[in-house]
């Protein structure tokens, strides 16, 4: 499968500290690839490069064969990136179905939206909830929407930033298949993630970022028995 995106060499400074040193990083169509590490490793700062929230000091970051590395998020956007937030972000005073419409209306098929809109509402079983205010909703479920949303805009590229959080494992095993139909679908997903057993499960390629570097990457049957992650993160458990 062709990459759908490709991190090299990229080193971010805040001041004299160095939040990303020399970060090479890779997602390919229809795969799901894992980013891990501790709290503090600089995930969300390269999650931002990623978006083009933050310029780097040294490096390149390539979508789909273009390098988008002085883009801003609008232009990288309408390449087909989409994301999703470490904090729930959805619009709380809309309706589920409306949160959807305003991706959907920003995306490349914004003369069909609504029935963009349908198809996702059908796809991932939100029909009982579409018109329920989305500040009502349990935290899980929120996540859910948010994802949706996401779909809206139909990304090639969707960077997903802890999206299991405040699932409860019913959800988070239903959430484990939707990322698999995703990126079926032909999708390139990049996920960050503290739930380890979503990670093994769904991912086919995780990297681990500590400190600013990457320090291990791979399937993740190899990044389970390697040593400087399991000292770094995993822990003797994992």
């Amino acid at each position: 499968m062709p990459l759908q995106l490709e991190v090299s060499g990229v080193t971010v400074a805040f001041g004299g500290h160095r939040a990303l040193e020399d970060v090479a990083l890779s997602a390919e169509a229809g795969k799901i690839t894992g980013l891990i590490g501790p709290n503090g490793a600089g995930k969300s700062t390269l999650f931002d490069v990623v978006t083009g929230l933050r310029k780097p000091v040294s490096g390149t970051v390539i979508m789909d064969g273009h390098d988008v590395t002085r883009e801003g998020p609008s232009k990288r956007a309408r390449r087909g990136l989409a994301r999703t937030f470490q904090r729930l972000e959805l619009f709380g005073r809309l309706s589920v179905r409306d949160n959807l419409l305003v991706a959907a209306e920003l995306g490349p098929h914004r003369r069909n939206s609504a029935e963009v809109v349908d198809e996702i509402i059908e796809r991932l079983d939100l029909g009982d909830i579409a018109d329920e205010s989305s500040d009502e909703l349990p935290t899980g479920i929120g996540r859910l929407v948010e994802v949706a949303r996401a779909l809206a805009v139909k990304p090639s590229l969707l960077l997903l930033d802890e999206p299991a959080a405040g699932q409860d494992p019913e959800e988070t095993e239903r959430f484990a298949l939707l990322l698999r139909t995703i990126a079926d679908r032909g999708a390139a997903i990049l996920l960050v993630e503290h739930d380890m057993e979503l990670v093994m499960e769904v991912c086919d390629q995780v990297f681990v970022l500590d400190l600013g570097r990457i320090i291990a990457s791979g399937p993740p049957d190899v990044i389970r028995k390697d040593e400087k992650v399991l000292a770094a993160y995993l822990g003797t458990e994992a």
